[in-house]
């Protein structure tokens, strides 16, 4: 085997000509659900049907009690005239968005989340994985992304408003084998490193993200002693982007996101594309665990529109916060989610442990 870069010649790799055909496959199968989705978003709006006057729930007396002629400074507030077991949140599932907005400074929550699959999304954790070269790595997140600035309401759980985000990450990779030339196992192969700044909206189960971001890529110390003549890369992208994601139910959510990169460099160009499938309920869960299972796919222009596709599904627990902790399946296929090698195919499978603010 050659010292100097590999290069998997795109268009006479069987395994990435399949995985190009399953891409647009997904494509397909996503514009299809489109109709579906716009009409479900529709349904949101549609008008509800007015309790009568033989409804007895909380709801009916309180509808019936304002559309009487009490005068308004007569009328007592809502908390007063309900039972004392039923609260105004009762009434609205859980769900505060009649409440009013207002300016808050490090707010609790993000009204856009990130995508449980995503492979370059901020958050703590790792995925410990065995590839189709038959060796151990250990792919790391250190990072995160926090609310700096909201205008909007106190929702916790799917927070309304107007939020602007701080995100930042570094993706260590290790080598878990143990080289002929290497003194020791766990060396550093690579580290890709994310910040950027979202500008996020979310109005019902409608969440738009856009703003900024740059990632780039570096080769590991030990990796480039291990292996002085491979050739590095400076793979930089500095993007704009643009998300939008919905809820069909509180636990399902479908997303989709455009990047463009200015002035990319080391083989990266402009166009980036990620779609996916995210199922985790929202309520905080207490100690007994919850099914999660997620979906993402990312086309890349610079492997042809070309990318990989990451499936995960296990248990998760969530927060009174919002917080989620994951345990559960990892697998990936497609060109590589370290970018330094960002045009050679790997396919992983493993276990992983995710933390998401």
């Amino acid at each position: 085997m050659s010292v100097g870069r590999l290069r998997v010649g795109i268009g006479r790799d069987d395994r990435f000509r399949r995985l190009r055909s399953a891409s647009r496959a997904i494509i397909l199968c996503f514009a299809a659900m489109l109709p579906v989705y716009a009409t479900a978003g529709h349904a949101q709006d549609a008008p509800v049907r007015l309790p009568t006057a033989a409804d007895d729930s909380p709801l009916a007396q309180l509808t019936a009690y304002y559309e009487s002629d009490i005068p308004e400074q007569d009328q007592r507030p809502i908390e007063e005239y309900l039972p004392q077991s039923t609260t105004v949140e009762t009434i609205t599932c859980g769900r505060r968005t009649c409440d009013p907005w207002h300016w808050q400074v490090l707010p609790e929550g993000l009204i856009y989340r990130s995508y449980l699959a995503g492979a370059k999304e901020p958050r703590i954790g790792c995925q410990w994985v065995y590839d189709y070269q038959k060796r151990w790595l250990w792919d790391i997140t250190f990072g995160g992304r926090v609310g700096i600035l909201r205008y909007g309401n106190d929702d916790i759980i799917r927070p309304q408003g107007w939020q602007i985000d701080l995100e930042g990450a570094a993706f260590p990779r290790l080598d878990m084998q143990r080289h002929p030339n290497a003194s020791h196992s766990n060396d550093l192969v690579a580290c890709d490193y994310r910040a950027g700044i979202p500008v996020t909206y979310g109005c019902g189960r409608w969440q738009t993200k856009m703003g900024y971001y740059h990632i780039s890529s570096h080769l590991g110390d030990e990796f480039m002693i291990r292996d002085p003549n491979y050739r590095r890369i400076n793979y930089s992208r500095d993007s704009l982007m643009l998300g939008q994601s919905f809820y069909w139910t509180d636990d399902l959510r479908l997303y989709g996101e455009v990047a463009c990169a200015i002035n990319p460099s080391g083989g990266a160009l402009p166009w980036e594309f990620q779609f996916g499938i995210d199922y985790s309920p929202a309520e905080p869960s207490g100690l007994k665990p919850q099914p999660f299972a997620a979906i993402n796919a990312h086309l890349r222009e610079d492997v042809r529109f070309g990318g990989n596709l990451v499936v995960q599904a296990g248990i998760q627990w969530r927060g009174v916060t919002g917080h989620l902790f994951r345990l559960g399946l990892h697998y990936f296929n497609g060109m590589s989610d370290q970018f330094e090698f960002f045009d050679q195919y790997e396919s992983k499978l493993g276990f992983g442990i995710w933390y998401d603010f």
